[in-house]
Order: C-alpha cells, then sequence, then structure tokens
C-alpha cells in the first residue's frame, strides 16, 4: 500500500490490530529477532537463500513453512481467483458490476460510468483510501460508498491509475454476487486447495486445523503486538468485528455486502515456500489454474504510466495488470508480482519471466514510517 494507505494502515494499529503491551523480557532471555526470509524458485525448484530470526513472540526461529500475513500481495492472489471465474463465464472483466452485485455503485461526478471488474483489479475504478476500507462485520459496503471522498471526482472509471485498497473488498463483493460463495471459501476452492497449499485469508478456509499456531506473529520494532500472536485453536475474532464486538460470522456477514471481513486487500496467510509455489504458477503461464490467453490478459499490462494518466506515487508504480504490479529493474529486466506492507511487516514476491526465475522475501519488526521499497535488491 501506498500514500494515505500508508497513514490508515498505521491508524488502524492503534485500533483492528491485535494490539498488545511491550513483552517485558528477564535478563537471562535473548530480545526477540526481526524475522528475514528470502526463498528464490524457477519453475520446478524452491531453495531457501536466507532464514533467519525469530517467529514472533514466541521466541522459536522461523521457517519457510511458517505462515505469515502478506499484505497487499494477497491482492495478486485474489486475481487470479477473479480470472479463474472469469474462464469460468461467471463474471465478465468489462460488464457493470452492479449486475453482479445487485446494488448501485457509481462514482458520483461521473454517474453514467460503469465500473467494472477490470477497472477493480487494475486501480483505475476511481475509488480512493479516502475512507476506512475496513468495514466492520455488519457493516455495508454499499454506505462507504456513498461518501464523495471515497472517489476521485476529477476522471472517469478507467481513464486514472491510483493504488487504493479500498478496490479489494468490492472485488470481495462482486465474487460473492457472481457465486454465492463467502469469500473465503471460494479462495479456498478456486486458488489454494487446487495448489495443495495449506493458506487462508484471515485464519478462514484453507488452513489446516492448528495452523494458527504456527503463524509468524508481527510484532511492531520495540515488541509490542501488531499482529496474530500464537494461538491454539480457533481465532475468536480474525476478522474485523461488528459495531457491537461480536465476531459471528455466520450470523452478520452478509454475502456480497461488506466483501472486507477476509481482508481480501492484505489478509492472506500462507509461507514463503506456499507463496513460491504461486510464483511458479506465474511461470508457466498460469498453469495449472488459468490458460495461456486468461494469464496473458491478467498480466496485461492494463496501465502504463505515460506521465499524466495516474498517480505513480513518485516513481514508484510504472506499469500494473490485474493485480500484478510490473517492476522494471534498471537494468534492463522486467519483473511481475507484488509488495506487501502492513503491520511492521515488508515483503516482496517477484518473478522474472525472461530469466525463469523468482523469489519471495520478507521482513518483520520494520517502522511503519520508514522509507518504503518493492523489497527487491532489499527488503526493506
Amino acid at each position: 500500500m501506498t500514500g494515505l494507505g500508508r497513514i490508515l494502515a498505521g491508524l488502524l494499529l492503534l485500533g483492528f490490530a491485535q494490539i498488545g503491551p511491550a513483552h517485558a523480557k528477564k535478563a537471562s532471555e535473548r530480545p526477540i529477532e526481526p524475522a528475514e526470509i528470502k526463498v528464490v524458485f524457477t519453475k520446478s525448484t524452491i531453495a531457501t537463500e536466507y532464514v533467519r530470526g525469530n517467529a514472533g513472540v514466541s521466541g522459536r526461529k522461523v521457517t519457510i513453512n511458517d505462515p505469515v500475513r502478506v499484505a497487499s500481495i494477497s491482492k495478486l492472489v485474489v486475481a487470479l481467483a477473479a480470472m479463474r471465474l472469469v474462464e469460468q463465464g461467471k463474471l465478465d472483466l468489462d460488464r457493470d458490476i452492479n449486475a453482479y452485485l445487485g446494488w448501485n455503485v457509481r462514482n458520483p461526478a461521473f454517474p453514467d460510468a460503469p465500473i467494472t471488474l477490470r477497472h477493480l483489479l487494475s486501480h483505475r475504478s476511481g475509488l480512493r483510501d479516502n475512507v476506512d476500507y475496513t468495514v466492520p462485520l455488519d457493516g455495508d459496503l454499499s454506505q462507504v460508498l456513498a461518501a464523495n471522498k471515497a472517489w476521485e471526482l476529477r476522471y472517469p472509471p478507467g481513464d486514472y491509475f491510483a493504488y487504493a485498497n479500498i478496490n479489494s473488498p468490492l472485488i470481495a463483493a462482486v465474487l460473492e454476487g457472481a457465486t454465492g460463495e463467502r469469500f473465503d471459501r471460494l479462495m479456498a476452492r478456486l486458488v489454494l486447495e487446487p495448489l495443495k497449499l495449506d493458506a487462508c485469508y484471515n485464519w478462514g478456509a484453507g488452513c489446516r486445523a492448528g495452523r494458527r499456531a504456527q503463524a509468524v506473529t508481527l510484532l511492531r520494532p520495540n515488541g509490542d503486538l501488531a499482529r496474530d500472536a500464537p494461538m491454539k485453536g480457533k481465532d475468536p475474532c480474525a476478522i474485523y468485528p461488528a459495531s457491537n464486538g461480536s465476531c459471528d460470522v455466520d450470523a452478520l456477514y452478509k454475502l456480497g455486502r461488506n466483501g472486507s471481513a477476509f481482508s481480501p486487500q492484505g489478509g492472506l496467510r500462507i509461507s514463503a515456500r506456499d507463496l513460491a509455489k504461486i510464483g511458479q504458477l506465474l511461470l508457466n503461464d498460469g498453469a495449472p489454474l488459468l490458460s495461456s490467453k486468461s494469464f496473458a490478459e491478467m498480466l496485461g499490462p492494463a496501465w502504463t504510466f505515460d506521465g499524466s494518466n495516474g498517480d505513480d506515487d513518485k516513481g514508484y508504480f510504472k506499469a500494473y495488470g490485474l493485480g500484478v504490479h510490473w517492476l522494471d529493474d534498471g537494468k534492463g529486466g522486467q519483473w511481475i508480482g507484488h509488495v506487501g506492507e502492513a503491520y511492521s511487516l515488508r515483503a516482496g514476491f517477484w518473478v522474472n519471466r525472461a530469466s525463469g526465475k523468482g523469489f519471495v522475501r520478507y521482513v518483520t519488526m520494520v517502522d511503519e514510517f520508514a522509507p518504503v521499497g518493492h523489497c527487491f535488491d532489499q527488503c526493506p
């Protein structure tokens, strides 16, 4: 996430995150070390370049098999599910999303301009992170999007790129509206389970029993808890609770009306090894999940900066596909993937299709306001 999204993320740490006091340490205890991991892969191999530090408050050593909240890398995985539904004829990238939602979404400055799934996936919908994109469990996304400040009022949908996390809950609502299936279960069925990944969104469907206890705990630099403390059994409230504090998803979550509860914008819990398997899919033209044609459409890029057609965030964004960030390494190499930044974690997930190589890397306990990079040459 970038710009205002980072500010909002900092604010969320004060409310939504599972916050705890600084962890007192006995004089004999070693301080908790940040988790630092880099896994490299090709189409057929996965190898560890380095793994060091602790998995969090438990003090145990981190491994490449431990699930971690990979923040905005989650968006790329959501795009894979969306493209599968497009292939199945259940979604059309260029159809008005209102046809799937059953409620009206419009930029108030352009009430006659349809918004499409392609717009949402490529951050050209006109939505902006000037509103809170984490909707309470009993909340309604339509009420959030009714505010003028949720929108870019200068440009119609499709004309301007600006990275915005709030696109993701709306994408999740569209997927639910088109299928009648809850987002976490949909992601498990379409992507995670076919690839045999032990992964899930906000500890929902897809993770095996006990997976939560193996999580990499995300800590702030001072040791305060930011996200995912060690826990045996089911997390009583892995989602953003209702306005009355309830976490009863079955009773309160409304398909196609919220989209936020399972954090499609950043809530994927996945290990570095399993994320490398998704990287192998990117190296194999989308196989085994997508046809090469659908995969090429997903990569795009759907948007390329021309100097005035988007917010490039001071050169951070140069091109973007459908859930896919394009990165020029400055040496003639083109990489695809995504970055992740939230709850004091920084991560990079990058693939070079020309060389047939890619990598996953992340580090924890990073100052939320430290300079942001792509986690490419270094992380952060």
